[in-house]
């Protein structure tokens, strides 16, 4: 008898439960933690990431940008992520870190003026490469890798690259280091080139190639990659101002070129049936960029360059916007470079490599793929 009035009980305050919530609009998958980033994961089969440079989390979104169109248009469209940060100084170990979760190097940090191979002597825990230099050995992978390996397609666009898979030749020194008028492409801004596994490909030379491929790529769900990574050239990603060629550059010109290209990616046929669109800065060049980080990053097996204090690459935040997120929102949750590859690597269902394997790494979760909450 006891047994039976303390199921009724408990009946009652269930119902009583789901009478509030109902009443509220809440449901449970909106009491989640954010942090729990398996709990829930889209049927996001595109994903388009865009990186632009060294700009602060304050001065790109905070109310005096010189972005609006990023901060304000765009911005209204999608879950800012206000606690993402970069991973390292300079630009080459954060966006080696977004596609292959291995920490900066000495040369990397450098952003290697020498195109050199790296030379080392085995591998710790998370799966990082020990040794020094900038191109890997075929046994270090990225994400293109595990997606070829899976059936699945990449594609890195890259602004003024002009040539397919360009790249300096192996130990010697970088001729992208600096813009040139009518060519303002930056090898160390194109991570998939630091990679034997993929320059050494024959693959590289249809996978790696220049901006001007993505609209006829875009055109049909066929044709548009499972991963496209999109990167500026040197004036229109914000690096540089004002630019060789006249144009103001910095965050103008990032906004100019973002209003231009991303039109084009979220009127594709790709991404309005499952697209997932990422646009952040690789680290921040503001006073907080000596050293602030967000989720226990060390400087990794190898030693950082004198004179680069801290461990992190800055606050820099990030926008995402997908029919798989609610527009205007935002999440506090702490993220960076490490934790978007293992989000990428969650969404099509692949290992995580390197540093994104860390125990306890935030990936994105029911606080970015809000729509249904």
């Amino acid at each position: 008898m006891r047994a039976r009035r303390r199921r009724s009980l408990l009946g009652v305050l269930a119902a009583l439960a789901a009478a509030v919530l109902a009443v509220t609009g809440l449901s449970a998958s909106a009491t989640a933690q954010p942090a729990s980033a398996g709990a829930y994961l889209p049927p996001a089969h595109h994903v388009f990431v865009v990186n632009l440079e060294n700009k602060g989390y304050d001065e790109t979104w905070g109310p005096g940008s010189a972005a609006p169109y990023l901060s304000t248009t765009l911005r209204a469209q999608g879950v800012l992520l206000t606690q993402y940060y970069g991973t390292a100084h300079n630009s080459l170990p954060n966006y080696v870190a977004q596609i292959s979760g291995q920490g900066p190097t000495k040369q990397t940090q450098g952003d290697c003026q020498i195109y050199s191979d790296f030379v080392g002597a085995g591998t710790v825990a998370p799966g990082q490469a020990v040794g020094e230099g900038c191109v890997y050995p075929t046994r270090v992978r990225t994400i293109a890798d595990q997606l070829l390996a899976r059936g699945l397609s990449w594609k890195g666009y890259l602004e003024d690259m002009g040539t397919a898979c360009r790249h300096p030749a192996l130990n010697t020194r970088d001729d992208t280091q600096k813009a040139r008028v009518g060519d303002q492409y930056a090898a160390r801004h194109n991570p998939f080139v630091y990679f034997h596994s993929i320059i050494d490909s024959p693959s590289c030379a249809s996978r790696d190639v220049d901006l001007s491929r993505l609209p006829t790529d875009l055109q049909s769900v066929s044709t548009t990659p499972s991963l496209s990574y999109l990167t500026p050239n040197l004036c229109d990603d914000g690096h540089d101002a004002p630019c060789v060629d006249g144009r103001p550059g910095g965050l103008a010109s990032a906004d100019a070129w973002l209003k231009t290209w991303i039109p084009k990616i979220t009127a594709s046929p790709a991404f309005r049936q499952d697209g997932v669109l990422v646009i952040t800065f690789d680290e921040s060049d503001g006073p907080q960029s000596d050293s602030s980080a967000c989720c226990g990053e060390g400087p990794g097996p190898n030693t950082p360059l004198p004179g680069i204090a801290g461990m992190g690459g800055g606050r820099v935040g990030a926008l995402v916007i997908s029919r798989f997120v609610r527009p205007g929102t935002w999440s506090t949750t702490s993220y960076n470079h490490y934790g978007l590859l293992a989000s990428l690597e969650d969404l099509f269902g692949l290992p995580r490599l390197g540093y994104a394997a860390t125990p306890g790494l935030n990936r994105f979760g029911l606080d970015v793929y809000n729509a249904g909450v």
